[in-house]
């Protein structure tokens, strides 16, 4: 059967699990169903073969079993699976979530952003009406009121005014879309810090709940409150663990008792311990950040208070960048009250999944129970045995991890989630295990051991363990999620992936991808780059080659030339400077008068002319 037959035949099976369980009443999702039913074909016990192609009685038989544990409301497997995929599908870390919620208010925002930064207005009024949709956008944003209270808008509205004036609407609109949106949000963070100012002052803040002391308040109660569910669920766990232990000693002492069903109470109540561990340390961290914000947000609020003190007119230069910060913190404030009622409601919407421990084991059945057994804590159990450690000489071929020879040892990662690696397969116990006792490194992977005896006894052969977990593993399914067995069952999509997983149902071919390469030309090449058909191209290159005879080319290489770097100067540049060195000056000469006489003749022959100076002195004149 190929892999998208697979597929379909999945998807039909699981389609038919959840008719059958909605007609009976019980609504489930789909990825609870997919694991289900590959939970139900791993369990050894029900005698599939994963290699093989299921018969159409195999089929039949299948659906039936997933349909009856599923509509199971006695049997803790199916509460401890559920929850673990309620935890997968809605757990986030601080930045998913943050980063999530940003999104959201971005897309709340995005048609108000689209009309102010699409808009082009050219009356007044139309401008107006632009102005007053920056006012919603700026208190939509910043969070903080109603933008049905009139007197919020009308404290927004002034804020905005002081920094964005109605007049300069028009150079807002000349800009880009990307710049409107970016002033937008200066903006808003502005009138945000703004707005909490005149709250300090008391001139303002109307609508602004006071968000550091509703932290103060309500983060010491959530962790108060995880951490008493917590201290019950340790309470639980050591009166199981202890249950079971004496049980396996004594068997006829609990004939009424089901071992099976307290295992897999136990194993409920330790998945439950390990996601309130992780919320409660979500929630101290978020304690450690409202502390710190605490601080900040007051010394910014007193610079601010000391630089606006009595003062007619401050720079924006001042003021601005300390009112971004107060916007900055506040929206802080914001993301911490959101994490906290996560945080809040996960811890909350887990408690269904262990309320099947109340209805199993009632207290005063259990307190029966426990007449004359000794219950021992984790703590206890560690310190019990803090005095014996592995001697190493005693293995030749095995690594021993202490915290003496190993860096980071508090750091390893260790499998089975830190339990016992050999009371698993062996016992079937989730014990707690004790590094100080030593840490086996097996093939890559660290294992810890509740006493010196199970150490000893998993490190004679490591592989036989390994795979007695896997078995145990597969008779109860929801051990793969809680002893971190993922890589162990690759072909078992991890809970987040499950909405897409039905992919296969059987074990899947091994794949791989794979790539060869082969020589193109195995001969060389014989091809004549240089070769033209062309008549006319062979005319261009021989006028190009005649021409290029009659060519000269001369190079020359100096000392320096082989080094050359760029070199760069700096000239004040030339100014225009003018002089002068002319003068003009005149003076009076004697005018020329000289008159020739007797050129016309006369009675003689011979032409006699006499010459006339009748010039006169300059001072004459």
């Amino acid at each position: 059967m190929s892999g998208d037959q697979t597929e379909g035949v999945v998807k039909k099976i699981i389609r038919k699990i959840g008719q059958e369980c909605a007609a009976q009443g019980h609504s489930l999702s789909e990825t609870l169903v997919a694991f289900m039913v590959k939970a139900v074909v791993l369990d050894p016990r029900n005698n599939f073969n994963v290699d093989q192609i299921l018969t159409k009685k195999d089929v039949q038989n299948l659906i039936q079993l997933c349909v009856t544990r599923l509509l199971d409301t006695t049997n803790p497997s199916l509460s401890t699976i559920k929850m673990q995929v309620y935890f997968d599908l809605n757990y986030a870390n601080r930045a998913e979530l943050l980063s999530e919620q940003r999104r959201v208010l971005e897309g709340r925002l995005a048609s108000v952003v689209r009309d102010i930064t699409n808009s082009n207005p050219r009356l007044q009024e139309e401008m107006e009406n632009v102005y007053q949709k920056i006012v919603s956008y700026v208190l939509l944003s910043s969070g903080l009121g109603s933008p049905a209270d009139i007197e919020v808008v009308r404290e927004v509205t002034a804020a905005l005014q002081s920094v964005f004036p109605q007049t300069e609407m028009i150079s807002f609109i000349s800009l880009s879309k990307k710049n409107k949106e970016q002033q937008l949000k200066n903006f808003a963070m502005l009138v945000t810090g703004i707005r909490l100012y005149n709250k300090e002052c008391r001139k303002g803040g109307s609508g602004i709940d006071d968000l550091p002391a509703i932290l103060n308040e309500a983060i010491p109660s959530a962790t108060r409150t995880v951490d008493g569910i917590l201290n019950t669920c340790h309470m639980l766990a050591h009166q199981y663990t202890a249950l079971l232990e004496s049980m396996q000693e004594d068997l006829g002492n609990y004939t009424q008792l089901s071992s099976f069903k307290l295992k897999e109470a136990l194993f409920n109540v330790r998945q439950f311990e390990a996601f309130l561990c992780i919320l409660l340390s979500d929630t101290i961290t978020s304690a450690q950040e409202v502390e710190k914000m605490n601080v900040q947000f007051a010394a910014t609020m007193e610079q601010l208070k000391n630089t606006v003190h009595n003062r007619v007119s401050i720079d924006t230069k001042e003021v601005f960048p300390l009112f971004v910060a107060l916007s900055n913190l506040w929206t802080s404030f914001q993301d911490e009250i959101l994490l906290l009622n996560f945080l809040t409601n996960m811890t909350n919407n887990l408690q269904q999944f262990s309320e099947i421990q109340l209805r199993l084991f009632p207290e005063e059945v259990l307190t029966s129970l426990l007449e004359g057994v000794t219950v021992k804590s984790d703590e206890e159990r560690i310190r019990e045995t803090m005095g014996t450690r592995v001697n190493v000489s005693d293995f030749k071929n095995q690594e021993w991890l202490f915290p003496e020879t190993t860096d980071n040892f508090d750091k390893l990662l260790i499998q089975y989630h830190g339990f016992c690696a050999h009371a698993i397969g062996v016992k079937g116990l989730i014990l707690p295990g004790n590094p100080a006792i030593g840490i086996l490194k097996h093939e890559e992977r660290c294992y810890v051991f509740s006493s010196r005896e199970a150490a000893y006894s998993f490190a004679q052969d490591p592989d036989k363990f390994i795979q007695l977990n896997i078995e145990k593993a597969k008779e109860h399914a929801e051990l793969i999620h809680l002893l971190e067995l993922q890589h162990q069952f690759e072909y078992l999509a991890p809970y987040v992936q499950a909405s897409n997983a039905d992919k296969c149902l059987m074990k899947p071919t091994t794949k791989c991808d794979c790539s060869t390469q082969t020589d193109i030309h195995i001969l060389p090449p014989t091809i004549v780059t240089s070769y033209e058909w062309n008549e006319w191209e062979l005319r261009r290159k021989a006028i190009k080659l005649a021409n290029l005879r009659r060519k000269l080319t001369h190079a020359m290489q100096t000392n320096l030339s082989h080094v050359r770097r760029e070199n760069s100067t700096q000239v004040y540049l030339p100014k225009d400077v003018s002089t002068q060195t002319k003068r003009d000056n005149s003076s009076n000469v004697p005018r020329p008068q000289v008159f020739l006489e007797g050129l016309r003749g006369g009675s003689s022959p011979t032409t006699r002319m006499v010459k006339v100076d009748l010039t006169r002195a300059v001072d004459e004149t």
